[in-house]
């Protein structure tokens, strides 16, 4: 019995935890969101935040060259990835 509940306890700490922490710091970034914020999609679009809705970000990719995406595609800001050599 103490085998199995050592088994759970384990899983939860290295998948289940970090899996909800990272999710809680996605919803975080999404709602912290503002005009003007550098962003990259899941699709790898780098771009600017022009105008947020609801569910979806305008999104500026090149001078007068604007998408609407949804808030969901959007995974970071570029500044947070660290650079490669």
């Amino acid at each position: 019995m103490f085998f199995l509940l050592a088994i759970i306890l384990v899983f939860y700490f290295f998948m289940i935890r970090p899996q909800s922490k990272r999710q809680k710091e996605m919803r975080r970034f999404r709602e912290g969101l503002k005009k003007g914020d550098k962003v990259i999609t899941t699709g790898g679009i780098h771009g600017t935040v022009y105008e947020i809705g609801d569910n979806y970000v305008l999104m500026e990719v090149d001078k007068d060259v604007k998408i609407r995406i949804d808030k969901n595609a959007l995974i970071s800001n570029p500044g947070d990835i660290p650079q490669g050599r």
